[in-house]
């Protein structure tokens, strides 16, 4: 597609290849933005919970589920006969050896959940938290991507499941797996797969989507990171916005051409959370007391610093992307504190803990979704709330429980996995089930 004819289809909203409404292809849905944009959906959960509609058992894995073509997409890990994840500890390690298993790429009947077929490969892990991938797949033009935790990209046929092209990071790049495995979700522009890589000169890599070709490589760092690529319209052009392990940048989609690069370092290179884009600005958050809003130029791709965090302004999240809206930011926060603040100059105006039961956890998750003027929270016990967010407050509506947790974390189970919401239903797992879930309004 001509240049002029993509960027109109960016600004009015809408991803290349997207699909409907009624889908959620990727991570964050359609548009990559958290917001659900169906209607008829309920205004409260009825005292016995929302109605189940199936159940299907799947292995370990942080991956949320993909729901397109009819179909529910998502990967999981299963660990060879003998094989035992070691014991996870609060100070972050490798195995002292590799952890045999399988990844595998599942495919279910979106109305049933039988599963229509499968798609493994041997994957030893070498990474803290083994359980399993991080990354959800990607539905796109009758294909389907995965990303696995050792670096294992793949595009498979998504109505058969055959493999059709795959890149190994550690071999093709010489990159290293980070400590807690890849988990920055692709990001398809056009005929492109961005994918943040690692390696020589290698830190972000775009390939095309079709053959796997490698289109161009940029940028070198010691640590590739976590957080997940965006498009953005900034500058009069658009621009690929990454954030590894030691700073921010934008790059020219076409090409890779650095456009700019402001320094950003974290703690252990936990650049998580996907930066929001927000008139002209973009916010990004790291656990402990890493907050940035920087000022993007509207005749260039340059940026300059709006404010940056400290103990009396911003929030940190440690995994989740937070929301923005009119002026405010909405995030999970260290410990589990759901905060707003003031997106101009990061002033705190409130923080909650009743998401998550008044307690204080380490890397404690939130998963924000909006849906008309109400927004769905995934927390970490596996229940689901319907609550409205405002400069005034947290105002919950509604709370469900939908599974248990199963992964363990901090001396606690836990559920990390983001859901998705399609055909007002939610989809969403643990180690040992996908569930889906009606959110249909009776």
């Amino acid at each position: 597609m001509a240049r002029r004819g993509f960027v109109v289809l960016l600004v009015s909203g809408l991803f290349l290849g997207a699909v409907g409404a009624d889908d959620w292809p990727q991570w964050l849905g359609p548009q990559r933005d958290a917001i659900w944009r169906e209607s008829g959906i309920l205004k409260t959960f009825p005292a016995d919970g929302p109605k189940v509609l199936w159940r299907t058992p799947v292995g370990g894995g942080y991956t949320g589920p993909a729901v397109a073509m009819g179909r529910v997409f998502l990967m999981d890990r299963l660990l060879a006969e003998g094989a035992k994840n070691h014991d996870e500890k609060v100070i972050p390690q490798r195995p002292k050896n590799s952890i045999a298993g399988k990844e595998r790429v599942l495919c279910f009947d979106q109305k049933t959940g039988k599963e229509l077929w499968k798609h493994e490969y041997d994957c030893p892990y070498t990474v803290s938290y083994p359980v399993g991938p991080r990354c959800t797949p990607i539905v796109e033009d009758g294909k389907v991507y995965t990303l696995g935790t050792e670096g294992d990209l793949r595009c498979l046929d998504a109505a058969s499941g055959k493999l059709l092209w795959s890149k190994d990071f550690k071999k093709d790049y010489q990159a290293t797996t980070p400590i807690w495995g890849h988990s920055a979700h692709p990001l398809i522009i056009g005929q492109k797969i961005i994918c943040m890589v690692g390696g020589p000169q290698a830190t972000v890599v775009a390939f095309h989507k079709d053959t796997g070709e490698e289109l161009w490589k940029a940028l070198s760092a010691k640590n590739v990171g976590y957080c997940p690529p965006i498009l953005i319209q900034a500058g009069g052009q658009p621009q690929v916005i990454v954030w590894h392990g030691e700073a921010a940048a934008s790059l020219n989609p076409d090409n890779g051409q650095v456009h700019w690069s402001h320094p950003l370092p974290t703690y252990q290179a936990m650049s998580i959370s996907m930066p929001r884009f927000f008139e002209d600005k973009l916010f990004f958050t790291a656990y402990p007391q890493t907050a940035l809003v920087v000022q993007l130029a509207k005749d260039q791709p340059q940026m300059e610093v709006v404010w940056k965090g400290d103990r009396k302004k911003g929030l940190y999240s440690v995994f989740s992307t937070p929301f923005v809206e009119n002026g405010h930011i909405y995030g999970n926060s260290a410990e589990g504190r759901l905060v707003c603040i003031k997106a101009d100059t990061g002033e705190k105006l409130w923080e909650s803990l009743k998401p998550n039961h008044d307690k204080r956890l380490p890397s404690a998750d939130l998963f924000i979704v909006k849906n008309g003027d109400r927004f769905f929270l995934q927390n970490e016990f596996g229940e689901l709330i319907i609550a409205k967010l405002s400069p005034q407050g947290y105002e919950e509506i509604s709370r469900a429980k939908l599974m248990q947790p199963t992964s363990t974390a901090w001396g606690r189970d836990v559920v990390w996995s983001h859901p998705a919401f399609a055909d007002r239903c939610i989809f969403t797992r643990n180690d040992q089930e996908l569930i889906c879930v009606s959110l249909a309004e009776q």
